[in-house]
């Protein structure tokens, strides 16, 4: 696991440590790669009206998520094979799998797509799903005397800069007034922050709602517990390299799977009680009283016409890492595709289009 940095770390060095590459190497690479990857013109034509046959994707499913919901809605009849559903969810593992062609789609926050331009790999936003309420809750560690999100001061504090647990962070010690010197950012993945926090590692994690029960359960009557603030990560997207979106077959198979992810959301928001059975109980080992504990906290699905609003928080997230130190400033408009704006509102009732 990773320690924590030196006091006076230069950021740059920080964030080479936590992406376990250079970042001469990753910027020198990756201005290469994204120079090959696709043919802008090809980015810029019009989509398949159909799906050839044929036509193959691979997609990520962390833990089976996508496969079990579509399967419990009725919606596993997609129009072209699936070649792979890849178990990972992680921005910095989704990024190493686009590099590596061996994943061609991808479900993550809004944080990953401004890592990998800042790597100089060019990936593209497909489709929107804004979520209104927190997604994370921030987790002391046992015996902690933290209250606020003003505590956080002078604390070890969890950190992942390529993930959206890490602009949360950040969002957070802005509210509270705080600067990022103000506390020691620990550098680490999200899958290392239960551990850390077990272990005293670090002072606070931000948790993830589904994770938060198991945790109170175990760790509460130690003195553990969840710290409110109303920070959001809006944006819960779809994203895929421009190589595959160049490609019209892949792409018209990418527009066609929007329309299933857009369903899918609705239909389990709409299902609480078959989805608390059927993938947290069965799937997740969580209690049912937990189930319900989560899915009560779950954001309404919302799929907007159009990505201005989506564009802003981006851009709003990328200059605050940039407010920091962690990448350069640029504008996001790089990284949305908008042949594919329109689809996921599309395919849903009014009332999930905003």
């Amino acid at each position: 696991m990773p320690a924590p940095p030196a006091a006076g770390l230069d950021r740059r060095l920080f964030l080479t440590s936590l992406l376990g590459v250079t970042a001469a190497a990753a910027g020198l690479s990756g201005c290469a790669e994204a120079g090959a990857a696709a043919d802008k013109a090809a980015l810029k034509a019009p989509l398949a009206a159909t799906v050839p046959p044929g036509t193959r994707l691979k997609i990520s499913s962390f833990e089976n998520f996508q496969q079990i919901q579509l399967k419990l809605a009725g919606l596993d009849d997609l129009p072209f094979e699936v070649a792979e559903w890849l178990n990972i969810g992680a921005g910095p593992d989704v990024i190493n799998a686009f590099r590596a062609k061996s994943l061609d789609l991808a479900n993550n926050a809004g944080i990953p797509p401004i890592q990998a331009f800042y790597q100089g790999f060019d990936a593209r936003i497909v489709a929107i799903n804004v979520t209104r309420k927190p997604n994370y809750l921030f987790a002391t560690k046992p015996g902690s005397d933290i209250r606020t999100a003003a505590d956080f001061k002078g604390r070890r504090l969890a950190f992942s800069q390529g993930q959206a647990q890490g602009v949360v962070l950040l969002r957070a010690l802005k509210e509270a007034g705080l600067q990022y010197d103000d506390a020691e950012l620990v550098p680490l993945t999200s899958n290392q922050f239960l551990t850390a926090l077990q272990s005293g590692q670090v002072d606070i994690a931000p948790l993830g709602i589904s994770q938060a029960p198991s945790y109170l359960k175990q760790y509460g009557p130690k003195g553990a517990r969840t710290i409110p603030t109303d920070v959001v990560d809006l944006l819960n997207l779809l994203w895929a390299p421009a190589e595959v979106l160049a490609d019209r077959d892949k792409a018209a198979a990418v527009a066609a799977y929007i329309t299933y992810w857009a369903k899918g959301a609705v239909w389990q928001y709409e299902h609480p009680d078959v989805w608390n059975r059927e993938y947290y109980v069965k799937t997740q080992n969580l209690t049912l009283s937990q189930a319900e504990s989560i899915t009560a906290l779950a954001n309404k699905p919302y799929f907007p016409p159009r990505w201005d609003e989506a564009i802003a928080w981006e851009q709003e997230t990328a200059d605050l890492l940039a407010e920091g130190g962690y990448v350069k400033e640029f504008s996001v408009d790089a990284l949305f595709d908008r042949r594919f704006e329109s689809i996921a509102a599309r395919a849903v009732p009014a009332e999930y289009r905003k």
